[in-house]
């Protein structure tokens, strides 16, 4: 009874409009009724120990290094560099969209601002080159779901500190899935990229002076990995670390940031940080509450046939999570599933660092499926495409990577197997 009565307020209150934070906060007073627990004090110290965690500090530093770089000039060096490598060829300034979405998100993990950015340089660009603007916005949205996968990834921070998992392992363990993310993306898009002219290719002298311009911004993801490898710092310190960065090449060595766009891009931050730490914060209500209704166990109970068959469970999972993608944003679904979900994902002996980096994939995905797909309706916006026509643009590039997540359910090595070699196992 307390599945159904968390699943209706919840659903209700979103068919209604009333943001996500408040509706986990009304799941949350509709089972203290229920359970004739209501007390306002329980919420309020719910609210409280639901923010009250030094790793979440981790977000708003991210998220203002990553708002710095694209008003610093960071940004649109890392998709000069692409430029100048691949624009020559046929389709390359699809290329281009691949291979920057890939660098933007070791730089910041927020794939909205990743995206507006990309989008904001390369649709003028593709547009001119008379490539077809469907295809572009599917393209640029399907590069920008990369950034929750890529470290450092703010999703990542979320679903680590909700499942107790080790944020430096998922960081690790999200290098490879969001490289092959990349190929996958380059594969669909060379089926198609004969049809297009190529730029006029950049001399060698060129690609050095992009490179030498670029460089700076590209030993971020150097520092941010190499520190976790190595234990110099945690993934708070990281965003610390990135933040201080992100401002100093901005403003001793590009020399483009001005004391406006540093007030824009605190402005950004405390709205995006705003908004997930209040999600977080109400979610904790609703947390507590499933424990103590035992939630987690009822689902055991249901789903304990498949415990037996590790992948036959985690594939009805997966399927949850993309028909919830399609409604939900990646952070929610994230909030009200993982508390539910992890006891019986250490009930049936998966992986949880794998677990976590599946979740992540596929939730990822529904930010570029209709009818909601946040970060399609970023790039729509910013390119003035319709929404309905950038749908018909994703549909190769969704298609394969719901392949792509299906070759990990099937081969878990491939996600397992580099993790265990970078943390020396």
């Amino acid at each position: 009874m307390t599945v159904a009565i968390f699943l209706a307020i919840l659903l209700t209150s979103v068919c209604i409009g009333i943001p996500i934070a408040f509706s986990l906060l009304m799941c949350g007073f509709g089972l203290m009724w229920y359970m004739d627990m209501l007390d306002p004090q329980i919420v309020a110290q719910s609210l409280i120990n639901g923010a009250d965690n030094f790793t979440l500090l981790a977000i708003p530093f991210f998220v203002f290094a990553g708002d710095i770089m694209n008003v610093g000039g960071l940004a649109k060096r890392l998709v000069d560099l692409p430029m100048k490598l691949v624009g020559h060829k046929s389709g390359g300034l699809g290329y281009v969209v691949i291979i920057a979405a890939v660098i933007m998100a070791s730089l910041s993990g927020s794939p909205a601002a990743d995206t507006a950015a990309i989008a904001a340089i390369m649709f003028p660009m593709m547009s001119k080159a008379n490539y077809p603007k469907e295809g572009s916005v599917g393209l640029i949205a399907s590069g920008g779901i990369i950034a929750p996968i890529i470290p450092p990834s703010i999703p990542f921070i979320v679903i680590g500190v909700t499942a107790s998992v080790s944020i430096s392992q998922l960081f690790l363990a999200g290098i490879v899935p969001g490289l092959l993310m990349g190929v996958t993306l380059c594969f669909v898009w060379s089926l198609r990229a004969r049809r297009y002219e190529a730029a006029p290719k950049a001399s060698a002298k060129e690609i050095m002076k992009s490179f030498r311009s670029s460089i700076w911004a590209l030993m971020l993801p150097v520092i941010i990995i190499g520190g976790f490898k190595t234990g110099v710092f945690t993934p708070t310190e990281a965003g610390a670390v990135a933040s201080v960065y992100a401002l100093f090449i901005s403003i001793c060595v590009y020399r483009e940031l001005s004391l406006h766009a540093i007030y824009g891009a605190l402005l950004s931050t405390v709205k995006t940080t705003g908004v997930i730490m209040m999600m977080v914060a109400a979610a904790q209500v609703s947390a507590w509450l499933m424990t103590v209704a035992d939630l987690p166990g009822t689902v055991i109970e249901l789903l304990k046939p498949m415990i037996d068959s590790p992948k036959l469970l985690l594939a009805l999972i997966l399927v949850l999570l993309t028909v919830m993608g399609m409604v939900l944003d990646l952070i929610p679904i994230v909030l009200i599933l993982v508390p539910v979900l992890m006891p019986l994902i250490h009930e049936a002996g998966i992986n949880e660092i794998y677990f976590c980096v599946m979740f992540i994939i596929c939730c990822s995905i529904g930010l570029i499926t209709p009818p909601v797909g946040n970060v399609l309706n970023v790039v729509s916006s910013v390119t003035k495409v319709p929404f309905e026509r950038s749908v018909i643009g994703i549909l190769p590039y969704a298609g394969s990577l719901l392949l792509l997540l299906i070759l990990f359910l099937i081969f878990p090595e491939i996600i397992i197997g580099p993790l265990n070699f970078m943390i020396g196992k």
